[in-house]
């Protein structure tokens, strides 16, 4: 298990889900763990989640649609810390579930907006602090729906996650040479709260659809996002990591 100790570790979306999973993650490796999100209540209850481990966090509230915020949320990393090393992009948004004829473009932007808007957003903060280090890592959070399409009634968000791959793989290609390191993790079917709300009925058929036959948990994605960010990773680049129970081998 790598020690994260002195690195400076961002996870967007970080207070609940995933990124809360991953946050915690990475301060029982001894990171500095910032996390940044809209609600605040969340935020400093993930917080003192990391406290009860012992480790070192901070919630820095702000809604990554918003070029100022995701601005202010890095000026201020980069002027507390004196560096970024690890970042994950997790924050997203998924749609009611409803046939794409049913759905509006203010349901488009606000898809679009969380999910593939704000990567390109916070890449292009987080990029320029990495180079000028010569080194950092970056995971953005896909899906395996952006490989292939398994949600009927989720069209936009199964497009945006498929926009979000390929945002990483051509960035990871852009700025490898100069040091930074790129990947995405995709998970399945992972039991979180947007899982929940996309009103999925029958928890045991969708699990039992699966090769593992469970459905899947935070924790085991938070796993694979901490080993893309970690050494043992350093020649992995532009790659999509699926946690999913085998979903994409079937």
């Amino acid at each position: 298990m790598q020690d994260f100790r002195d690195r400076v570790v961002l996870v967007t979306g970080g207070a609940t889900g995933i990124g809360r999973a991953a946050a915690l993650a990475f301060g029982r490796r001894n990171a500095r763990v910032v996390i940044a999100g809209r609600r605040q209540s969340e935020g400093d209850d993930a917080v003192a989640a990391l406290s009860e481990i012992g480790a070192n966090g901070r919630f820095i509230a702000t809604d990554v649609t918003k070029p100022a915020e995701l601005a202010h949320l890095h000026r201020t990393i980069e002027r507390d810390y004196g560096r970024l090393d690890i970042a994950f992009n997790n924050a997203g948004y998924q749609e009611p579930r409803a046939p794409l004829a049913e759905q509006d473009a203010a349901l488009y932007d606000s898809v679009f907006d969380t999910n593939v808007r704000s990567v390109y957003l916070c890449l292009q903060q987080q990029i320029p602090i990495m180079v000028r280090q010569g080194k950092g890592a970056i995971v953005v959070n896909a899906s395996v729906s952006g490989l292939r399409n398994p949600n009927p009634g989720l069209a936009l968000y199964s497009a945006s996650k498929a926009a979000v791959v390929s945002l990483t793989r051509s960035a990871a290609m852009e700025y490898a040479p100069q040091g930074v390191r790129i990947n995405a993790v995709a998970p399945g079917r992972v039991v979180t709260d947007m899982m929940l709300a996309s009103k999925i009925m029958d928890m045991s058929a969708v699990a039992a659809g699966l090769p593992i036959r469970r459905m899947g948990k935070p924790e085991e994605v938070a796993e694979a996002v901490v080993w893309l960010a970690s050494d043992a990773a350093s020649f992995i680049v532009g790659h999509v990591l699926c946690a999913d129970g085998g979903f994409m081998a079937l």
